[in-house]
């Protein structure tokens, strides 16, 4: 089963649920969150901790300079994504995990948000989208 119909949010924009993938890949370009920010971007909470700990062991490992990851954890703090939990998310999250027959329930927190808001997801992750397809209308970038 998966959901098509968009949720409009007040201003009309389109509410877009983003996954730490989208998020770090913006933090991480030139023109950050800009491109991907008419919509309304939504996510779980977990999704800050998430692109931090990468932007923090991409800088550990030196795959990115000091400099760069300070300047995407800068745009990580500012980026135009509200925090969301509506009740019965980690419940929802718990049952798409089943579902899927995933051990983990982080992506299907993402899956369940999106369910919940009756929204698409975004994401980079091309086993979060094959999977959660079953699930959600889920996107990459380039379907935007």
């Amino acid at each position: 089963m998966c959901w098509r119909p968009f949720a409009p949010h007040a201003s009309g924009a389109n509410v877009l649920v983003v996954d730490a993938s989208v998020v770090i890949t913006a933090c991480l370009a030139e023109a950050g969150l800009e491109p991907i920010a008419r919509d309304d971007l939504v996510a779980p909470y977990l999704m800050w901790s998430e692109a931090s700990s990468v932007l923090h062991e991409l800088r550990w490992r030196r795959e990115i300079s000091g400099e760069l990851a300070t300047i995407a954890l800068d745009r990580l703090r500012g980026a135009p994504v509200s925090p969301r939990r509506p009740k019965g998310l980690v419940a929802e999250a718990w049952r798409i995990a089943d579902r899927l027959g995933w051990a983990k329930t982080y992506d299907a927190e993402y899956l369940a948000l999106a369910r919940m808001l009756t929204c698409r997801l975004l994401t980079t992750d091309s086993k979060l989208k094959s999977a959660g397809s079953k699930i959600v209308d889920v996107i990459g970038p380039g379907d935007l």
